[in-house]
């Protein structure tokens, strides 16, 4: 606990900046524990997240997508033969493969993608993308690039930027077993 002495607050942005509720929190966090800019870093990616991904899945409505049905598209569609194992799509993706199941269900009713047994090991089964998937991924990829995927209010350096720090974050993910 900090004592009653803290240090002044000297958090990312004038503590009277009352649209951003973050501030407020790190400076009351401050007062009482350390480690008040991690927090703010961690909470603010957290909040980040949220947003971007509503107002991506807002994007994706129209077409009767959500973000996690467009990422398993778009991963099949950057594909070199357009297809791969769901358990490789679940490592790639950093989800469950449940998650990776459902999506594929849905896709598959969608007419977007197929499922097929595997060449050489039956135990595998590979999605694969129709030309229906091809056709509304690439038109939901156009719509997604007119709102700069929901980063907007970014400069193209500041996206730049912002990927390479995340990349630290991101690359981590392995070390504590995401799925």
């Amino acid at each position: 606990m900090v004592e009653d002495g803290a240090a002044p607050y000297h958090g990312p942005v004038p503590l009277d900046d009352q649209s951003d509720p973050l501030v407020t929190v790190h400076h009351e966090w401050r007062l009482r524990w350390s480690g008040a800019d991690a927090m703010t870093a961690a909470m603010s990616i957290a909040r980040a997240e949220q947003l971007v991904v509503a107002r991506l899945n807002a994007a994706l409505r129209p077409f009767d997508l959500t973000m996690g049905r467009y990422e398993t598209l778009l991963l099949l569609a950057i594909s070199g033969a357009g297809q791969l194992p769901l358990g490789r799509m679940s490592d790639l993706m950093m989800v469950h493969p449940t998650s990776i199941t459902n999506n594929i269900d849905r896709l598959e009713a969608q007419g977007y993608v197929r499922r097929i047994p595997h060449e050489s090991d039956r135990r595998t089964t590979l999605a694969e993308i129709t030309s229906s998937g091809r056709e509304i991924v690439d038109i939901a990829s156009h719509e997604l690039q007119k709102i700069d995927f929901g980063l907007d209010t970014l400069s193209p350096k500041e996206r730049v930027q912002l990927s390479r720090i995340l990349r630290k974050v991101r690359t981590d993910g392995a070390e504590v077993g995401i799925e």
